[in-house]
């Protein structure tokens, strides 16, 4: 963990605690449904985490989730998180998020484009 302040324009951090991987036993989203930048970390005991964002809250599940596949092959949970958006084969993840821009637009555009072509009296 590492607490990050600012001195005039320099940026200030500090090692406040340690983890290994190896003694993480589960990580717990809280909420799934809601944009909840909240989670808790189970080892010995569990700390109750505040991460930047609902976005950071993911990568980071997502690093720790490929961290462990890489080099321990541990099994521990990831509980309430939505399973879409850790997994990197699903169409929905986050790496592929371009192509949900792209089909919101066009979802848009035709709408658009039949609302333009309808004649009101």
């Amino acid at each position: 963990m590492v607490k990050h302040w600012r001195v005039d324009r320099e940026e200030k951090y500090e090692i406040v605690e340690k983890w290994f991987l190896k003694d993480l036993e589960m990580i717990d989203g809280k909420e799934p449904d809601t944009d909840n930048p909240y989670f808790d970390m189970h080892f010995h005991k569990v700390y109750n985490m505040e991460a930047y964002s609902c976005a950071s809250k993911y990568t980071f599940a997502q690093t720790l989730n490929k961290l462990n596949a890489m080099y321990l092959k541990k099994d521990f949970k990831i509980v309430n998180f939505d399973d879409t958006y850790l997994n990197d084969d699903s169409i929905w993840s986050s790496s592929n998020r371009d192509f949900l821009v792209v089909m919101r637009v066009c979802f848009y555009a035709s709408n658009l484009l039949c609302l333009s072509l309808c004649r009101f009296s």
